[in-house]
């Protein structure tokens, strides 16, 4: 397998050392490779998850934006009788 080139920045962090310990003992168990894989992988997670709640709160505040429902209902019924088309093809016999 061959891994793409990604520039490390070496910092220091101050963790609780109650953290510090889990994450030693993760280490120690295989979890992880290192501190630093461990670090790097718990914070792509917290990324990731900040994003998926910025993506959550635009669709929260389309679901109260009227002009977007309007939009909305209209690409409905624009596509009312293809949707309705494909449950027909959908329903018929299947092919051999």
């Amino acid at each position: 397998m061959h891994r793409r080139s990604v520039k490390i920045i070496r910092t220091t962090l101050a963790l609780p050392a109650d953290l510090l310990e889990a994450m030693d003992l993760e280490v120690q168990r295989g979890a992880f490779h290192s501190r630093n894989e461990f670090t790097a992988f718990a914070v792509r997670r917290e990324l990731a998850a900040l994003e998926r709640g910025r993506i959550d709160a635009e669709f929260a505040a389309m679901a109260e934006d009227p002009h977007y429902q309007q939009q909305a209902r209209t690409l409905a019924e624009e596509f009312a009788f293809a949707d309705w088309e494909a449950l027909q093809l959908g329903e018929g016999e299947p092919d051999p």
